[in-house]
């Protein structure tokens, strides 16, 4: 990688890893339902042109469009109202090896004790942060995240079964799927919609459009132009720098508290889920930090 695409690559995960401390400010204002509805409601905006029937498989779209739209994002946003941001930062990595697991269970892939003690770190690494007294307190949250993560991984099972659908394409159907649910789930759990879009201040708002275009839009057109041009074996493994700037703009941003067991866990985990990354881009496999970005003309990796 070229010391200039390098530079961008770390830029990206600087865009993802500050994303979860702009969400959690604007969360402060927005319910967590309403915070989701307006982020794909905006996405949907732009996305609009790249809408597009695929013949044959729409069903698979719709699923994927539910667990990585009103059911896994709206439950990634109530977790996230509810823990910190560096907690949720390391806990949604789990997305990677709940996706080695589901694959092994529903595609019948074989993954060998390599991945196998991947998996295993990153669910100790995130046990032992789980007990510290600290994340005791917002416990719920990170239990939320973690069946967000789940679900999500689910959405990544049927994103590896389908093909010749683009990137936006699909960013733009999660978006026409997701915000209506979301608002009527909004109507449903949460009340005075209507004053807390009059009353947010310019800086609440900035979090929902960070996160609907700089998140979502520019990070995810980043990554897709760099799996152009390198196989997901060299890209993969660096998306892991964004749940670390996440930590930090956390710490520093929001005053979140770091103790020696929530640090440890979280280096386990994320050593656990570096294993599970190399390891199935270096097979050739999707990865969920890089799943549904992945157009026609993308390089997947290659058996070494």
């Amino acid at each position: 990688m070229t010391p200039q695409h390098l530079a961008f690559m770390v830029l990206i995960n600087l865009i993802w890893g500050f994303a979860l401390v702009a969400g959690k400010v604007s969360l402060g204002h927005f319910p967590p339902f309403l915070f989701a509805g307006l982020r794909f409601l905006l996405v949907m905006a732009v996305l609009f042109p790249f809408l597009k029937i695929h013949e044959g498989k729409m069903r698979q779209i719709i699923i994927i469009a539910l667990c990585a739209g009103p059911v896994g994002f709206g439950l990634f946003f109530v977790g996230l109202s509810m823990a910190d941001a560096s907690v949720v930062g390391i806990v949604t990595q789990l997305g990677v090896p709940m996706s080695a697991i589901l694959s092994v269970i529903i595609l019948k892939e074989e993954i060998f004790w390599r991945r196998w003690l991947g998996i295993a770190l990153s669910f100790f690494g995130i046990m032992i942060i789980s007990f510290d007294p600290t994340v005791f307190n917002y416990i719920n949250g990170v239990i939320i995240i973690f069946v967000s993560a789940v679900v999500g991984s689910f959405g990544t099972i049927f994103q590896r079964q389908i093909k010749g659908v683009g990137v936006f394409e699909l960013q733009a159907w999660i978006a026409l799927i997701s915000f209506p649910g979301l608002f009527a789930a909004s109507f449903l759990f949460e009340s005075n919609q209507w004053e807390i879009v009059q009353t947010a201040s310019l800086l609440e708002w900035s979090g929902i459009f960070y996160v609907a275009f700089a998140s979502s839009l520019v990070g995810h057109a980043g990554i897709y132009y760099l799996l152009q041009r390198y196989e997901v074996s060299t890209t993969a493994p660096l998306t892991l720098l964004a749940p670390i700037f996440t930590v930090g703009f956390s710490v520093t941003l929001l005053g979140d508290v770091l103790t020696e067991r929530m640090i440890i866990g979280a280096v386990v985990a994320l050593i656990g889920v570096l294993i599970v990354t190399v390891r199935q881009a270096q097979k050739g496999q999707p990865v969920p930090a890089l799943e549904g970005m992945q157009g026609p003309d993308a390089r997947l990796g290659k058996e070494d």
